[in-house]
């Protein structure tokens, strides 16, 4: 209802305060009449009908209000025969609008499309939340100075939205996959909705990269059930049980990232995902092939040059060349670009650990425990600390 709204009103205010009326509206007359036949057409509508009101009352102090009024009210009625098939989809492409910049886009999408805190979008962008949210109230703004139409673009305009929309899924899944926050160590439903929107835009868009985030998405929700014990404590990748993987995932998702790299016109997510299949595909973690895995990482900074892919990489070099090889490049991100980054502290307290670096490892468990606010993630790195004794 609010992709609805916000298609046919152009500001995100204007239409959530719609979608507020017309529930309003709705709580008042039902149970005296009775529910529509068609509940949601009717909330859109009643919605539409409460913003041209709500303009016009404006329109006494601001005459441009009255003018967008008559425009709202001379525009296209609510209509469900648009080509794409999915409200949320239809959101997200409408927030992806080329008026902004790309990481507008995506803030403005995760935070008004799938609901994520001013906080989780902060932690994938690796930015204060302050800052992340003057970004997001920008980003409204720019649309609404541009009176930018906020509709969908025909499928054969989809392309320079489609980097845009494909990284908002992957940051939806990611959250979902590992939760910022709380005492659960995943969030099923963003992940599930995650995967859903990533089939819906592979519909769209069966492009290379499209296809390569579906299996990375695959692939890690194969291994959900493995991720935590009967009491949601988290179980390290080395320290699961393979047989709880499901195998019709791994296997689609293989399927997926192959056809994208058969492509060679593939880019970050089907390199993770060719990672991801790695892992998926060793009968235990000790046959895992980290030469192939660090050869991957290797092509994956190449394409996508970020401090968090430093790290991976120098993970998978310790893990094929032993822990000394990849403390010196950790602790160099630690300087320069992660020192707030807990997962930085964790992989340099995990070589000190192995190296019998005792008292380095217990301070960078320390650090890395102050930086964590998901409880199964802060009692791993508690017991961890308290094996160090």
């Amino acid at each position: 209802m609010f992709a609805a709204l916000l298609r046919l009103l152009g500001d995100f205010d204007l239409a959530e305060e719609a979608l507020h009326d017309a529930f309003a509206a709705a709580l008042e007359r039902w149970p005296r009449e009775g529910p529509p036949g068609n509940p949601v057409a009717w909330l859109v509508s009643a919605g539409r009908f409460k913003a041209i009101d709500a303009l016009r009352r404006r329109a006494r102090f601001d005459a441009a209000q009255g003018a967008l009024a008559e425009r709202v009210a001379r525009g296209p009625a609510p209509t469900e025969a648009d080509e794409v098939p999915d409200d949320r989809l239809r959101l997200i492409l409408a927030c992806c609008h080329p008026a902004l910049g790309p990481e507008a886009q995506v803030a403005l999408t995760l935070r008004e499309v799938c609901a994520l805190t001013t906080e989780e979008i902060a932690r994938a962008f690796l930015v204060a939340p302050s800052t992340l949210a003057q970004r997001i109230v920008r980003a409204k703004a720019r649309l609404r100075d541009e009176q930018a139409a906020l509709d969908v673009p025909p499928r054969e305009a989809l392309g320079p939205r489609l980097d845009a929309v494909l990284r908002v899924v992957y940051l939806v899944f990611n959250e979902g996959y590992l939760a910022t926050a709380g005492d659960a160590l995943a969030r099923a439903d963003l992940a599930g909705e995650a995967v859903r929107l990533a089939r819906l835009v592979v519909e769209l868009a069966p492009e290379p990269e499209a296809l390569g985030l579906l299996g990375l998405l695959l692939l890690h929700e194969a291994r959900r059930d493995a991720r935590a014990d009967a009491a949601g404590e988290l179980v390290l990748l080395e320290d699961q049980d393979r047989a709880r993987w499901d195998r019709d995932r791994i296997a689609e998702g293989c399927a997926l990232v192959e056809r994208a790299l058969r492509s060679r016109r593939f880019g970050p997510y089907t390199l993770q995902g060719a990672i991801a299949a790695v892992h998926a595909e060793a009968p235990s973690a000790a046959q895992t092939d980290w030469a192939q895995v660090v050869g991957l990482y290797g092509l994956l900074a190449r394409v996508e040059p970020t401090p968090v892919v430093a790290l991976n990489h120098a993970v998978a070099v310790a893990m094929r060349d032993g822990p000394a090889a990849g403390l010196a490049p950790i602790e160099a991100l630690l300087r320069r670009d992660l020192a707030d980054y807990a997962p930085a502290h964790a992989a340099r307290a995990d070589l000190c650990r192995r190296l019998g670096r005792t008292a380095e490892a217990r301070a960078s468990y320390a650090r890395a425990l102050a930086l964590v606010r998901q409880g199964p993630q802060r009692r791993f790195l508690e017991r961890r600390l308290a094996a160090l004794g």
